[in-house]
This record gives structure tokens, sequence and C-alpha cells, in this order.
């Protein structure tokens, strides 16, 4: 086997190639993806890529400091992405961006984000929640080549490399076997090699990052995963806020709960940390339907 460290290091480049997106006119990008193992696009590149067509229409010293997503049909991994963006907004302090993402003439996400220079203000932030290090902890490559064998043959496969984004957990939640727990996580998140500098680039990871382990927290006190035959899930929306610069490279703790799931949807929070800040914060909710036999 490989190095788990070259090996990461090059899918994150890989990665990185993904959110290069080609520009096909002023207004018009497209992109590819990488197949997460089921053949569907995963959520988290549609965000980032449609946020950095987003960020490719705005002046430079513009930042995105929120966005709002909704998700409208899977996606096909194995075909092209267009991401057509509306520049509905240019302000002296704020621009507004509109993007569609489409494939065979349907869109399958939309997209509203919001970019503004730095300037000063007031400066205050919760403080972040008291857990191990994210060197006292493995990470999630090493527990997936654990349970390889207990794995569906396409998702086994995938445990062979080691993926962009380091992840370990706090604690471990078994997927084949979940038992009932309080529906919060807590895990470190950070890239598997060195950035660039430009900030779209860490801004576009973080979103690719912040749906990973973010919708399954709300099946936790029912005994289920994603893997639990009958059960369905999907993301239906998705928010993020920046708040305060930061790197992809370094630790970021993500602290996820969720308070409520009905109607067959659950609802989860999240805060990105980072040196003790809190950077970020996310909220999305996402269809878990129980197929199961009563």
């Amino acid at each position: 086997m490989a190095d788990p460290t070259d090996a990461g290091a090059q899918a994150l480049q890989e990665l990185l190639t993904h959110f290069d997106l080609e520009r096909v006119d002023e207004t018009l990008f497209r992109g590819t993806s990488r197949d997460p193992g089921w053949g569907r696009i995963y959520g988290g590149q549609v965000l980032g890529q449609a946020l950095v067509a987003a960020s490719r229409t705005v002046p430079l010293d513009r930042h995105a400091h929120s966005l709002h997503a909704y998700f409208l049909r899977p996606g096909n991994a194995s075909l092209p992405v267009d991401y057509i963006v509306d520049p509905i907004r240019n302000g002296r302090s704020f621009c507004t961006r509109r993007v569609v993402a489409s494939q065979d003439g349907e869109a399958i996400f939309h997209l509203s984000a919001s970019f503004q220079p730095e300037e000063p203000g007031f400066d205050h932030h919760a403080p972040p929640p008291e857990v191990p290090s994210a060197d006292s902890l493995d990470n999630d490559f090493t527990h997936a080549q654990k349970i390889a064998e207990r794995l569906p043959p396409r998702l086994a496969k995938r445990t062979r490399r080691p993926g962009p984004i380091e992840t370990r957990p706090v604690r471990r939640h078994d997927p084949i076997a979940p038992d009932r727990s309080p529906p919060e996580r807590h895990v470190w998140f950070r890239a598997r090699g060195s950035l660039p500098t430009d900030p779209m680039i860490h801004r576009a990871l973080l979103a690719f990052a912040s749906d990973t382990h973010f919708l399954v927290t709300s099946l936790q006190p029912h005994g289920a995963s994603w893997l639990t035959p009958g059960i369905q899930m999907a993301s239906l929306d998705h928010a993020m806020w920046i708040h305060r610069p930061f790197r992809m490279d370094e630790w970021l703790l993500y602290a996820i709960d969720s308070p409520s799931a009905s109607g067959a949807r659950g609802l989860v929070r999240g805060q990105f940390f980072q040196h003790g800040r809190l950077v970020a914060s996310t909220v999305q909710e996402g269809l878990v339907r129980d197929r199961r036999p009563s």
C-alpha cells in the first residue's frame, strides 16, 4: 500500500483540480466530479465548486462571508456540472451572487452567496468545547481500513486510499451496528497537505468538508446510520457563515449537534473552531426517511 501521507496529498491535489473550474464564458463555469463510491456527486463538492464559480465573478478583495444552498436533484458523478452565475448585486460593501448548477439541462443545485471586503468591527465569539486534541486521536482512514470487510464492496474499495480531508472524530460511531447516543459529534478536520494562501481555496474546501459527519448526527438518538437498511438520507439545504480567516491545512474542530428530527427531516448545526476561535457556523436540514418495517 502506498504511503497514506503521500496518497492523501495526491487526493488533495486531485480535489483542487476539480475546483479549478473551466471558464466557458464570463458567467458560465464547468466542473468535473470525484466519485465518492456510490455514483452520485457528494454534496460538499457541488457546494465548493459553486462557491468557486461565484468567487471568480467578484473583485479579489471581496471574500465570501455567507452562503445558502438547496440540493434539488442527485448529481451524476460521471457527467460534468455547469455553473451559471447571476451577478445580482455589486454594492460598495457587499456583492451578492446566485449560482445554478445543472446537468443535462436540469438544475441540481442552487446557491446564493454574499461577499464583503475585510473591515474592522466588534469582536466576540462562543468558546470551543473541551475535547481531546487531534494528535491524540486516530483518523478516519485508519479506522475505515479496520472495518472495510464489513462495508458494502463499493465503499470498501474507497478505504484503500485516504481522501483529501483528514478527519479525526472524538467518539467513534459504528455505521454498521450503531448504538443510541445523544445527537452530537466533535470531529477534527484538516486538509492532507499544504495549501496556497488564496482565501477562496480555503473557503471552498471548508464548504466541501462541512457536509461530512453532518446530517448523520440526527440519526444517533434513534440507533440508525446512513448504512442502516431502510434509511433514506439526502441533504436538502445547507447554510454557512464565515466569521474569521482560517486555514484548511491546520486543524479545525467541527462541533455538531442536532436539535430536532421530525416529519422525515433532520436538522443539524455546526461550529468550526481554530486556535480557540469560532471561524465558521453551519446549518443543514436533510431528508432522514425511515422505511424499515415496523
